[in-house]
């Protein structure tokens, strides 16, 4: 598989050097050069499959000659040797936990995956790398958990300060080692614009080996197909789902159009979004209009710009109509998606977190008007890590996980910085 620019002004690169490179030379993202279909042998087995092996089908495709059959059948059991239950919640929607993992979040599956992709490339020739990401929250700590002690990979995460919650931020600031946490004064938005002219800055990167570990990165980008195939593994419905994706940077949902694209049996997607809704409003009139982002409670969507828009649009064929076809946007406020979180513990006994509450939301008003459908939408991340949000709401204490319990002694540790690229170069050249 040869990947393209999606600028158009970048030479096609293999698997490997997309992952490596992160993001094209002329500022564009990667983009497969043909989307893999499903052969009828793979659907019809599809509910046979064990974990690794159904990540390995999905992924052979992209990844090519770059990495060995066993090597990167070994990489898929490892990026998702955990759980991805579909849970019942009310009469015609279901929910798919994908908080099961390390950090207890869905970006553990993309993270792990490609930490161990850029581990075995670096095993194989290539130079030290500097991994070099922005978060809004959950990305930061599944980066810093997947990469900690990689050899021949160093890892710096820029999130924004006072934007990320409390455990968000213990998971992305205490590991150390390999890991280093820039908390930067401004939005998501500023970390990614500084994040992606440090990679169009020929004079750094003749200096240092940048990749980066968003899902403007194919390797964080494609394995999220797998959730998709591990929900419907589990549907147990004659027709397909409706499924309702909580989106910010639209690289979770952009992966699940690429596999419904590949054959995928699902009837439709739904774009949960929260005040950051650049999407839905594009849905409505075929005008992308990127905003400045506005923080809320669910604040891993708080993306004025989404990245991976234009992922979407090119699997499209950049045809408005086609885009609308297959995906509805939902516009989600605060005051709804907490009178939604207290709703469902009430109502069904099920905790949400308030990503999750979004896609929740936005997939009952789309069943709403579609009766005769059912759906799925996408817990991505454990509610514990919004503690301060949620526990207020249902007047309760969350049971801390192990993995959220071990944190708290531990000290955080990162380095304050101004949303200025200069500062940030000068940062990155001098460590």
């Amino acid at each position: 598989m040869l990947y393209y620019s999606l600028n158009h002004q970048a030479p096609v690169v293999d698997f490997r050097e997309a992952t490596i490179a992160g993001q094209a030379p002329d500022g564009g993202l990667y983009f497969p050069e043909a989307i893999p279909k499903f052969s009828a042998s793979f659907l019809n087995t599809l509910k046979e499959k064990d974990k690794a092996t159904l990540a390995f089908d999905m992924i052979r495709p992209y990844v090519g000659a770059a990495i060995p059959e066993e090597a990167l059948h070994a990489i898929c059991t490892e990026a998702v040797n955990f759980d991805f239950p579909l849970v019942p919640v009310g009469e015609r929607s279901t929910v798919l936990e994908l908080f099961h993992g390390p950090t207890l979040a869905f970006k553990d599956v993309g993270a792990r995956f490609m930490s161990r992709c850029l581990g075995y490339f670096s095993r194989h020739g290539s130079r030290h790398v500097t991994v070099l990401v922005a978060t809004s929250g959950d990305t930061g700590g599944a980066v810093a958990n997947g990469f900690l002690g990689v050899e021949g990979v160093d890892v710096v995460i820029l999130y924004p300060s006072g934007k990320v919650s409390s455990v968000q931020e213990l998971q992305l600031t205490t590991l150390g080692q390999n890991i280093t946490a820039l908390e930067v004064q401004g939005t998501f938005d500023d970390c990614q614009r500084m994040v992606k002219q440090a990679f169009a800055d020929q004079e750094l990167t003749s200096r240092l080996f940048l990749t980066s570990a968003n899902s403007i990165n194919v390797a964080r980008w494609l394995p999220q197909q797998f959730y998709y195939g591990y929900a419907l593994q589990q549907w147990s419905h004659a027709e397909p789902p409706v499924v309702a994706v909580p989106s910010g940077n639209f690289g979770n949902l952009c992966a699940g159009l690429l596999a419904y694209v590949s054959g995928l049996p699902i009837r439709h997607f739904v774009a949960a979004c929260n005040a950051n809704d650049a999407v839905p409003a594009y849905l409505l009139s075929g005008t992308f209009a990127p905003k400045a982002a506005i923080a809320t409670i669910s604040n891993a969507m708080d993306v004025g710009n989404p990245s991976n828009f234009t992922r979407i649009l090119e699997l499209f064929q950049r045809d408005y109509e086609h885009v609308k076809s297959s995906i509805t946007g939902y516009t989600i406020s605060d005051d709804t998606t907490a009178d939604t979180i207290r709703q469902v513990h009430a109502g069904h006994g099920y905790l949400l977190d308030p990503h999750g509450a979004v896609a929740y939301q936005a997939l009952q008003q789309y069943l709403a008007q579609h009766p005769n459908e059912r759906g799925i939408f996408l817990e991505t991340a454990h509610p514990v890590k919004f503690y301060d949000v949620v526990e207020p709401l249902i007047q309760g204490k969350i049971p801390l996980p192990p993995a959220v319990a071990e944190l708290l002694p531990k000290p955080k540790k990162s380095h304050v910085m101004q949303a200025d690229y200069t500062t940030l170069k000068d940062y990155l050249v001098s460590r």
